[in-house]
């Protein structure tokens, strides 16, 4: 239930520093590691010899040797050695495209010959020094879509984050929703009211008032195949709001790289990147715990919605114009497993 003609967050680039790191990805069970020069590589998670997950192993100058009884694979999939085996004529294992850009290792698990790395989205904050970046990772079994949703219609941090970043302004100011081919925009602005304790602490952190009307914004901005990526902030009421001089505001993005594992679980890649005060260590440290916490409250709703989901599969759900961001998200999800021949059966729609 996922395109897999696509670039996908698979880990973070520190993640395999050291050794082999098993994850699965739009269903496919990869081994990530870096091979000589330090290169990122992916391949299968399934040792040739005896079917033992290569994850389990070693990486021996820039070889992974598989941890079950020391067969040597090259990056390209092929059987390399094996102490006192001839091993060379093994069928390969697969591999899968890899590009490290951004701090993010990225795999591409469906057809080779379509990895285009021209498709990998250009993120001009993470190669900016006037921007910081922080962020974390969470493991959520539910469907990615249901996360999708979740981004892509914020009226429920009035009710999940009330006491972060919600508040009833969010349920009072409706939205305008927006497709330009596959990227869909859902924008809410609010006028003129407080900003809440999350926002608080951003704005002193920019050496700001927190005491005095704001004007606040909210853009979210879907691409495929599971990329949310929302500007957020606020600016002293009056000011220009999302226009302001950044003398007036603070201003993010809230970053955020849904990467299915299977048809109920994804890996959540999620962080905030800011333009103001970007040395500043301790504010992006303490931005960065304020949002794990956020998204912790969103990780409880999300797995026992899908529990609810997959116990009364048959239910037929609400739509309200609320959900109009999530519902486009959709059908820009469903054109592109059609086109890969994919069955597009929703989990919820």
């Amino acid at each position: 239930m996922f395109p897999k003609n696509a670039w996908y967050v698979a880990c973070s680039a520190n993640e395999i520093d050291d050794k082999p790191l098993g994850r699965k990805i739009c269903g496919e069970s990869l081994v990530l590691y870096r091979a000589l020069g330090g290169k990122a590589t992916a391949l299968e998670d399934f040792c040739p010899h005896r079917g033992a997950p290569l994850s389990l192993g070693r990486v021996i100058e820039g070889k992974l040797v598989c941890g079950y009884h020391g067969l040597e694979m090259g990056c390209d999939g092929k059987t390399v050695a094996m102490p006192g085996q001839r091993v060379r004529g093994f069928p390969a294992i697969r591999n899968f495209p890899v590009i490290e850009r951004y701090g993010f290792v990225w795999v591409w698990p469906g057809d080779p010959a379509l990895a285009d790395a021209a498709k990998l989205h250009h993120l001009e904050w993470a190669e900016s020094p006037e921007w910081a970046y922080g962020g974390g990772l969470f493991h959520i079994h539910c469907d990615y879509r249901l996360m999708v949703d979740n981004l892509m219609d914020l009226t429920h941090e009035t009710y999940v984050h009330s006491t972060s970043i919600g508040q009833k302004e969010i349920d009072e100011t409706p939205t305008t929703t927006k497709v330009d081919g596959d990227t869909v925009v859902t924008s809410r602005f609010m006028e003129n009211i407080s900003a809440p304790p999350f926002w608080r602490m951003a704005l002193r952190g920019n050496h700001l008032a927190d005491d005095v009307p704001v004007d606040r914004w909210q853009i979210c901005r879907f691409t495929p195949p599971s990329h949310v990526m929302i500007e957020v902030g606020v600016a002293h009421a009056g000011k220009g709001g999302y226009n302001a001089d950044p003398a007036h505001k603070v201003s993010s993005i809230v970053v955020d790289f849904i990467t299915p594992e299977t048809e109920t679980s994804h890996w959540y890649f999620w962080g905030m990147a800011r333009n103001f005060q970007p040395q500043d260590k301790a504010l992006t440290a303490a931005i960065r715990e304020g949002q794990g916490k956020i998204f912790s409250e969103d990780l409880e709703m999300l797995e026992s919605q899908q529990r609810n989901l997959l116990t009364h599969p048959t239910r037929n759900l609400l739509k309200l114009n609320i959900d109009s961001g999530g519902v486009q998200s959709r059908r820009v999800l469903d054109r592109l497993m059609a086109q890969e021949g994919i069955g597009t059966e929703a989990v919820v729609v």
